[in-house]
């Protein structure tokens, strides 16, 4: 029996000790927070936060304006701008300006909290530097996208042989800082890491030139060949928008065997070539053979060898006699 008094006593005094305990924390908790400091602390704190988000706001909102002002004016100076890189630089430099204000604003914020900032930029470079040194392809990737996209290499919509480890040709569909998407011309898309383009070839920033080569008989009046097709190509930029200019007959190319080879060239807007050297080529066709000028055709002759050796025979026979 007194053994189990004594175990009743020690349990209500450690029961009494963490109850004061407890009652101690709160005091002190309450005591802080109804504290004239605390509230002090928390107005100016909230002043300062709401001073801030209301300054980058209008820093960011103001600053677009500017920034969409300034590309809107230098579109319209007399020097030749792409419109489309305009368009993009416009766009990232309203992007970097709303990263740099906003990255401050938080800067600003937690130093209004009374938090270390400096030791937290200082855990974020190294976690920052242990992450580059983990994912160097990933900052490659997006460094060489940046640059891309800073200096309108190709844009969405262009046409495009990219060489990487295999060959990638076709029409531009999206570029992202860490992806290019390329879209082929039998429909299959490439999805390439940015890291590793290392040469392009944009067939979108100048006029296309179409080289039609076409083969006539070698008999064949090249004066009144060469009087009919100028008379024809002179016809056509009224007809066909993809021209810039007047297609250009070249003359004869090459002479071989029985086949003289014409030329004619024809600039064109970006990628219109195609279409506009088949049509040429369509319609040439049926002016020469509409006014007796022959195209060149296969020839094949026969030699017969034992009517070959039958005459030599005879030959032989006759010197004899």
């Amino acid at each position: 029996m007194a053994v189990d008094s004594v175990d009743s006593i020690e349990i209500v005094e450690t029961v009494q000790k963490e109850t004061k305990d407890i009652v101690n924390i709160t005091q002190i908790i309450w005591d802080y927070f109804s504290s004239e400091q605390f509230w002090d602390f928390v107005i100016v704190a909230s002043t300062k936060i709401t001073a801030i988000l209301v300054v980058s706001y209008l820093v960011v909102f103001i600053g677009k304006r500017i920034i969409a002002r300034f590309f809107k004016l230098r579109m319209k100076a007399p020097l030749n701008y792409s419109e489309r890189r305009q368009k993009t630089l416009l766009k990232l430099s309203q992007s970097v300006l709303s990263y740099i204000v906003y990255f401050a604003a938080i800067i600003g914020i937690l130093s209004s909290l009374n938090i270390n900032v400096a030791g937290l930029l200082a855990g974020a470079g190294i976690a920052g530097l242990a992450i580059g040194f983990g994912a160097q392809n990933l900052v490659k990737d997006v460094i060489t996208g940046f640059f891309i996209i800073f200096e309108d290499q190709f844009g969405v919509g262009d046409y495009v042989r990219i060489n990487t480890a295999s060959s990638a040709e076709g029409t531009v569909t999206e570029i992202g800082l860490r992806t290019t998407k390329i879209i082929g011309i039998t429909g299959e898309v490439y999805i390439i890491p940015n890291g590793q383009i290392t040469e392009v070839v944009n067939y979108s920033l100048n006029n296309s030139i179409a080289i039609i080569d076409m083969q006539v008989g070698i008999e064949a009046d090249v004066e009144k060949m060469e009087k009919l097709i100028t008379e024809y190509l002179k016809t056509l930029p009224s007809k066909y928008e993809e021209l810039v200019d007047v297609p250009k007959f070249v003359g004869v190319q090459n002479v071989a065997g029985a086949e003289m080879t014409i030329r004619i060239t024809a600039e064109t807007k970006p990628q219109q070539h195609y279409g506009i050297a088949r049509t040429i080529r369509r319609d040439v066709k049926k002016i020469l053979e509409k006014n007796g000028i022959p195209m060149a055709y296969p020839k094949m002759m026969i030699y017969d060898s034992s009517r070959a050796l039958s005459r030599g025979d005879e030959n032989d026979g006759d010197k004899n006699i």
